[in-house]
């Protein structure tokens, strides 16, 4: 394959998780002694393609170390760039974190000839920018969706057209304790309300759990459930879930993917109103500082954009924010680093119940976490 924009050297940026170009990579992957030190920034990746024994001549870095980047990171050849969802975009134009070739998996053209980015945009809009070359692959069996931006055939410096399945995510059926723990959640998500979710299965489950309501959608992945809300208006970075998921969005003018600048961005965010945000943790203690980065000892979460949108929901009238997770989580010192501090603390939900420490002291924190800890 032809690969003749890359130099060894090079800085590359491709789609994470379901938007990765898995042809495009596999034949990096192929041809990487020839294409010694080029340095790849990842998204989370679950295709499993890059292995540690890449890093012979591939250099990685990351802002997380979810899915396969586990393995990457355990095996000490991935850097974890610690930064806010938020700021990845600045950090692409800005230069600190380089991209000279950016590789995408696309859509076929629709009949006014534009490609949809499909699966994810996110920070590929600011590496759309900056890269002196970009690369397509044309997968026909992604969904056309609608993307900011579309692309024509001039954009592309290489093209090569492929079919065969995406990345797919399936959460499969949530557990008892997703559930027990969904159930409890549900309740504080008012009809008309704007809902956030994190990645993973636990932020799916409560999305499950609200099926049938009438939500609108701002966040950064679109899971699978998404699909079962009455959504009116569903905005987000890149979908990350099943055959499904995708073919609901398939031009579906309810849905459009955006830069991280958007789905992030302070600006945008402040204008929302009644703003939920839903997400996961590694470990809470029990003042409300949270651990969504590192469990014993491996990096296995990200900063990500959870802080943004934590922040973002505490100053949103009518907002509020929502962690869930298992109440063997709630810990009395983190182990790993605060990624969100008490000073954002707002409602903790485990399977025992929730924590609203809004306004609340330290004491009264410490007696209202241990309650839905089991260990009151």
């Amino acid at each position: 394959m032809d690969l003749s924009v890359i130099c060894p050297g090079d800085a590359l940026i491709w789609g994470q998780a379901c938007a990765e170009p898995q042809t495009l990579v596999e034949a990096l992957i192929a041809k990487r002694a020839a294409l010694s030190g080029c340095r790849i920034f990842l998204g989370s990746s679950y295709s499993g393609l890059l292995q540690p024994e890449h890093a012979d001549h591939l250099r990685f870095s990351s802002y997380c170390g979810t899915g396969a980047n586990r393995a990457l990171a355990e095996s000490g050849v991935l850097d974890i760039v610690p930064a806010p969802y938020s700021q990845l975009g600045a950090l692409v134009r800005s230069g600190h974190l380089p991209c000279d070739v950016v590789m995408l998996q696309v859509s076929a053209p629709n009949a006014r000839g534009e490609y949809s980015l499909a699966l994810g945009v996110e920070y590929l809009a600011p590496a759309l920018e900056m890269a002196r070359a970009v690369i397509a692959e044309v997968n026909d069996q992604v969904p056309w969706t609608y993307t900011q931006p579309l692309l024509r055939r001039k954009d592309f410096d290489l093209l090569v057209e492929t079919s065969r399945a995406p990345v797919e995510l399936p959460y499969g059926a949530p557990s008892e304790l997703e559930s027990r723990i969904a159930q409890q959640a549900a309740p504080w998500v008012r009809e008309g309300a704007t809902v956030e979710c994190g990645i993973g299965a636990l932020p799916n489950a409560i999305l499950g759990a609200l099926a049938g309501r009438r939500l609108d959608y701002h966040s950064g992945v679109i899971c699978e459930n998404v699909r079962l809300l009455q959504v009116t208006r569903c905005v987000g970075g890149a979908l990350m879930g099943t055959r499904a998921l995708f073919d609901w969005a398939r031009e579906n003018p309810a849905v459009t993917l955006a830069s991280s600048d958007v789905t992030h961005g302070a600006a945008t965010l402040g204008r929302i109103e009644r703003f939920v945000a839903i997400n996961s943790a590694v470990e809470v203690d029990l003042t409300g500082q949270v651990n969504g980065e590192v469990a014993r000892g491996s990096y296995v979460g990200a900063v990500g954009g959870a802080l943004d949108f934590i922040r973002a929901a505490n100053q949103s009238p009518g907002g509020l924010s929502i962690i869930a997770l298992p109440a063997a989580r709630v810990v009395e010192r983190l182990s790993g680093p605060v990624s969100v501090p008490r000073s954002e603390a707002g409602i903790f939900v485990t399977e025992h119940g929730a924590a609203d420490l809004r306004g609340c002291t330290l004491a009264e924190r410490e007696r209202r976490m241990r309650r839905i800890s089991g260990n009151s």
